[in-house]
């Protein structure tokens, strides 16, 4: 891989360093962390003095102790913090990577992480309060975006970013930095929603490459999902099936669909004055068992969310009741909220008021109903996605 040169070439030290070069000091450092599965500094330089004689004769140079002191490693590690340097060496070392193994470049996939910890939050720190995807509001995160040639899994390009940041706009920036170090074009980027905005696919598309990715309900609303739908329930839309065979020999009907062309245009991707426009294929498809089990799922939501609002007429000592219509409309919108259910429910709410010569008394009831018929197009609608 010639890592030890890129390093020296691309994210060198100051004119006083001494010893093993930097790009030496990191490729040695590998060793322990990837020996030992310990990426503590301060063991590296005695696993270093009790193997002097074999790292000599393994990278052919002399290595003292010191090489790989505490303060010297600490030293790489503030020289790979650098963004640009290191942008420009991981763009090196990924083409010659690919050459040297002749690895296929067809299709490159890109996702973002978070990861969080007990870390200190400074204003222009890696680790500020954002939307936790591992449910902890409660502590700081940094978030990982990283592109991989798929199906190898070799990382291709990666950012490290504050943790506050949104997905969405990570993708294109993400796609430039694997343009800059593959050098090719006509790859398919494939990624999940948050790749799906308007945005990024016309960028993908402007570069000459493709994409593959699930629209969201901002690009597929539920009224075009409606003037989808209804020429298949009414047996107008020809189906394709999607099957997979068992080990056993049967086939198993894993989804059905269609597929259809969509002219897009994106004002973002080129000159304003001459819009971007192209034609997007789409694949409308259910899949088998995302149905069956959001149809399984749905009417024990249905009925929680049934006992959750019949239980605010309940009158118990401790337990709060709202104590008008509004608050009372409140409580009920969370409940449907809560359990995805809205629009599945028939409910009705009354007040009753009655005067007495020192209050008014407010009587609050709320009925609730599944609404069939709003249930079983639900139901004709789950595991449908474009």
């Amino acid at each position: 891989m010639g890592l030890p040169g890129l390093l020296d070439a691309h994210v060198g030290p100051h004119g006083n360093w001494q010893g093993l070069s930097l790009g030496w000091v990191a490729a040695v450092w590998l060793s322990p962390i990837l020996s030992q599965a310990d990426h503590r500094m301060n063991q590296v330089q005695a696993w270093a003095s009790e193997r002097r004689v074999t790292l000599r004769i393994c990278i052919g140079q002399a290595v003292r102790a010191l090489d790989l002191s505490d303060d010297r490693l600490a030293a790489v590690v503030e020289a790979l913090s650098d963004d640009a340097r290191w942008t420009a060496f991981e763009s090196a070392l990924t083409r010659p990577v690919v050459r040297v193994y002749e690895l296929p470049v067809e299709r490159v996939r890109l996702d973002s992480t978070t990861a969080s910890g007990h870390h200190g939050v400074t204003e222009d720190g890696l680790f500020p309060f954002g939307h936790s995807k591992d449910h902890r509001p409660d502590l700081p995160q940094v978030k990982v975006m990283l592109s991989t040639l798929d199906p190898l899994g070799l990382p291709v390009a990666m950012e490290v970013l504050p943790g506050d940041r949104a997905d969405d706009p990570l993708y294109r920036p993400a796609i430039e930095r694997v343009r800059a170090s593959l050098e090719q074009r006509g790859l398919l980027y494939v990624g999940d929603a948050k790749m799906a905005a308007l945005a990024t696919r016309a960028h993908v598309q402007a570069g000459g490459d493709y994409y593959l990715c699930p629209l969201t309900a901002i690009q597929v609303p539920t009224e075009q999902w409606t003037a989808l739908l209804t020429p298949v329930w009414a047996d107008q839309q020809p189906l394709e099936t999607i099957t997979r065979e068992q080990p056993d020999g049967q086939s198993v009907v894993l989804a059905t669909g269609f597929e259809q062309t969509v002219t897009l245009t994106d004002v973002t991707a080129g000159d304003p004055a001459e819009p971007l426009t192209w034609t997007e294929r789409q694949l409308v498809v259910r899949s088998v068992r995302q149905a069956e089990a959001g149809t399984a799922a749905l009417q024990p939501r249905l009925a929680k969310a049934q006992a959750a609002i019949l239980a605010l007429n309940e009158r118990r000592r401790g337990k709060p009741r709202p104590r008008d219509l509004p608050s009372l409309h409140q409580a009920v919108e969370a409940i449907v909220t809560r359990f995805t259910v809205t629009g599945l429910l028939q409910i009705t709410t009354q007040e009753q008021v009655q005067e007495r010569p020192l209050r008014r008394d407010r009587d609050l009831t709320v009925s609730v109903a599944i609404d069939q018929e709003a249930v079983a197009l639900a139901e004709r609608r789950l595991g449908w996605r474009v």
